[in-house]
């Protein structure tokens, strides 16, 4: 691509007048267009150890590049301290289309920063005592869409959800099954709602209730799951961990460690050590262990398990309770690099400026089905994906339920099924697309058509900073961009007709296929689909 070849130019400009070039040459898009397509602040970082001033440097540098300019450079100049900045011929963005199309859907914009290593996403782990609301569906729609990023950009992803299948409440859950299954009143502290009445009216006589209930939420969450396009690969069990001992040899690790000390009758873990605000409780005075203890285990066995970096989503309520485990997980000597926490915000759902505020079934809560009910996955996905996680998000399901153009999904959604309805158009007027090879793309010179190729450009760039902040909302915003790009080329350049010559329809036809490539990419990271219709 262009940047690589610009900063190989960049290095060998520097060895010419005599400075060592660093090993990573910085490239950088101007904010502003007049600056350029692309900058270069090596002669800041470089000055120094060459001797020179910035700016100096910066017109030595400039002046050795313009004496053998890199393919598809026009102009060369040097801004401020000492920025070096390329202003390109619009050649170069018709080679960014033989690239798209050459490499695919499949391999373009698939960026190598993982390089295999393991990595575990754990997102929604709901606990198995009722349906999932709307909360748990941003946290699905953005743990797969992280770990959909990463596989892209060559991380060996495991999805993997944490069943908290022991303890107090789930003693609740089967009390409160039980109660209405034999027509007795919920007990104190039990579960309320429809789906209450409903699941014990589905429980058989004899069974136990807590196996019976937790398997029939487990079911429930898997389906939900399924509708929104969400899959895991592991589904991990707290009851299971805990009858293995994993508990047990967990505290002995950290008292090996001199890590734990007993008061008040209760086990408590040094976290403060690691700039907790207070020691924590792993163990009360009942013997009862708190939620910490278990869950130093389950991250101890994911290590265990050979992943190299975890990552946490979590809701809202749980912002306070990270600095905790990653104190804990220092104890056991884990580098704070090897995890990340992602906290995901609430969700407050509306229809025509009125908030939706309660669940026909629970009654408390607005599930998660109920959603995908009115506004369907790749709806509920694409609006879940719109903002960053660590902000409130409102989400208008009379908004995304809306076959407009000001709704967002249906807005990029459109531009794919237009470009498939444009292939169709083609083979009904007998117009066949050229190979690429043999098609002169010079006729793409109208703005709207280098808005769509700029675009294209930027799409590896894009997937990475997405990978590298856990933030696919910038997916998001490219595939909006696009979109919007595409519909003004299709409004502004004729592709086929009697008053389009034959060179610029082969040539509008292969941008419309990049087009293609680029929105089943950035879809497809968002989990969304691509119709051919609509």
């Amino acid at each position: 691509m262009i940047r690589d070849q610009l900063s190989q130019a960049v290095a060998d400009a520097l060895r010419t007048i005599g400075v060592t070039p660093p090993e990573v040459i910085p490239m950088e898009r101007p904010a502003r267009r007049e600056h350029g397509d692309w900058s270069s602040t090596v002669s800041l970082s470089v000055a120094k150890v060459a001797g020179r001033k910035p700016r100096d440097l910066g017109e030595e540098l400039a002046a050795a590049l313009r004496a053998s300019p890199p393919a598809h450079v026009r102009q060369i100049d040097v801004a401020g301290p000492g920025f070096v900045n390329f202003h390109l011929a619009e050649t170069w963005l018709t080679d960014v289309l033989r690239v798209v199309v050459a490499e695919g859907p499949d391999s373009y914009a698939a960026v190598d920063l993982g390089r295999g290593s393991t990595t575990n996403v754990e997102f929604v782990s709901a606990n198995p005592t009722g349906p999932l609301h709307a909360g748990h569906g941003r946290n699905a729609a953005y743990g797969d869409a992280v770990a959909r990023l990463l596989s892209r950009s060559g991380y060996a992803v495991t999805r993997e959800f944490y069943l908290n299948d022991r303890g107090t409440q789930m003693g609740h859950f089967a009390a409160s099954l039980e109660a209405r299954r034999d027509g007795r009143l919920i007990p104190e502290g039990g579960y309320a709602g429809q789906y209450i009445i409903d699941w014990a009216a589905e429980m058989p006589e004899g069974v136990d209730a807590l196996e019976w209930g937790r398997d029939r939420a487990i079911a429930s969450h898997i389906a939900s799951l399924e509708r929104l396009g969400v899959h895991f690969d592991v589904w991990f069990s707290e009851r299971e961990m805990v009858a293995t001992g994993a508990i047990e040899e967990t505290l002995a690790l950290l008292e090996a460690r001199d890590m734990v000390y007993e008061a008040d009758g209760a086990l408590w873990l040094r976290s403060t050590t690691f700039g907790d605000d207070k020691d924590r409780v792993l163990r009360k005075s009942d013997g009862e262990y708190t939620y910490l203890c278990p869950d130093i285990a389950y991250h101890r066995s994911k290590f265990d398990r050979g992943f190299a970096w975890l990552i946490d989503v979590w809701g809202a309520d749980h912002h306070g309770y990270v600095p905790r485990l990653r104190a804990a997980l220092q104890t056991l000597g884990h580098d704070p690099a090897e995890i990340t926490f992602c906290i995901t915000q609430l969700v407050q759902l509306v229809r025509d400026g009125q908030e939706v505020r309660l669940s026909k079934r629970t009654g408390e809560i607005v599930e998660l089905d109920e959603v995908l009910d009115e506004a369907g996955a790749d709806a509920t996905r694409f609006t879940y994906l719109l903002q960053s996680v660590d902000s409130r998000q409102v989400f208008d399901i009379a908004l995304v339920t809306r076959k407009a153009m000001d709704n967002p999904v249906y807005y990029v959604q459109y531009a794919h099924a237009r470009i498939c309805s444009l292939t169709r158009q083609a083979a009904t007027q007998g117009v066949t697309r050229s190979p690429l090879a043999e098609v002169d793309l010079g006729p793409l010179v109208h703005p709207r058509e280098l808005a769509v190729l700029r675009l294209l450009e930027e799409l590896p760039d894009v997937v990475a900073i997405a990978t590298r902040e856990l933030a696919p909302h910038r997916i998001t915003a490219w595939v909006r961009e696009l979109a919007g790009a595409f519909h003004g080329f299709y409004t502004d350049c004729r592709i086929m007709g009697d008053d389009v010559s034959a060179e610029t329809t082969q040539a509008r036809l292969w941008l419309v296929e990049a087009s293609r490539i680029g929105l089943v990419i950035g879809l497809g990271l968002l989990g969304v689909s691509a119709p051919e219709a609509m």
